[in-house]
């Protein structure tokens, strides 16, 4: 007589790490807000750019903390965030600091999270890219920007920002950026590009956002004019 199979249980899962990440990056949001809420902030934005409507905004990885300080320029704007672990804090800082979140990047899920871009542009949202991310090279535009502005013909802007005292992760490949507490920061928002030009030639995105990286660094420690308030409380 053959014995039956003993029963074997499946293995319990452990705690999600991924869930567990997420959280952590909600509490360290609702630290950055609380943070940035202390910067002294000058904006200067291009006319373009004033009103409301889809557009997308390019900007170097490692400067994104200082950006947040500037009511409503990327409130509420669709952001991309790896697949990695990171990502995983990084898409809960940037939950607890309302933007929403897609996830994917160039080598992982490039293609899905292109289209969910593009969708969420042609339904009236903006969306925010790191346009050297999400691993660099540093302060090399990749074509993730001028594709999704093409896909839903969206105006792309390109935008910068710069701190009289920061904190350097010089350690990390972006070269992160973090503003000390009640330091200033300057915030441009330059003329739109050209997207079919910038669909051609990826370094004409770069070459825009390295020019509002200057700007923002004049506003910061040369003459600054008074201040452009972009957006507003809502």
């Amino acid at each position: 007589m053959v014995g039956s199979a003993p029963s074997v249980e499946p293995p319990r899962r452990r705690a999600a790490p991924r869930t567990v990440r997420f959280v952590l990056g909600l509490l360290l949001g609702f630290l950055v807000r609380l943070w940035v809420a202390t910067l002294r902030v000058c904006v200067e934005a291009h006319p373009d750019f004033a009103g409301r409507g889809a557009r997308v905004i390019a900007f170097w990885h490692g400067q994104q903390m200082a950006l947040l300080a500037a009511r409503g320029l990327l409130r509420g704007a669709v952001v991309l965030i790896s697949h990695s672990r990171d990502g995983d804090i990084q898409a809960g800082v940037m939950t607890a600091l309302g933007l929403r979140v897609v996830r994917g990047s160039s080598s992982r899920g490039g293609a899905r999270a292109l289209a969910a871009l593009v969708g969420s542009l042609r339904g009236g949202s903006s969306v925010a890219l790191a346009v050297d991310g999400p691993r660099g090279p540093r302060h090399v535009a990749k074509s993730g920007a001028a594709a999704a502005a093409l896909a839903s013909r969206s105006p792309l802007f390109p935008a910068a920002s710069a701190l009289d005292t920061a904190f350097v992760l010089w350690r990390t490949w972006d070269g992160f950026e973090i503003p000390l507490p009640f330091s200033r920061v300057g915030i441009v928002v330059g003329a739109p590009v050209s997207i079919s030009d910038a669909g051609m030639d990826d370094a004409l995105v770069g070459v825009a956002v390295a020019a509002c990286r200057e700007r923002a660094e004049e506003l910061v420690h040369g003459g600054v004019a008074p201040p452009v308030v972009v957006g507003g409380p809502r």
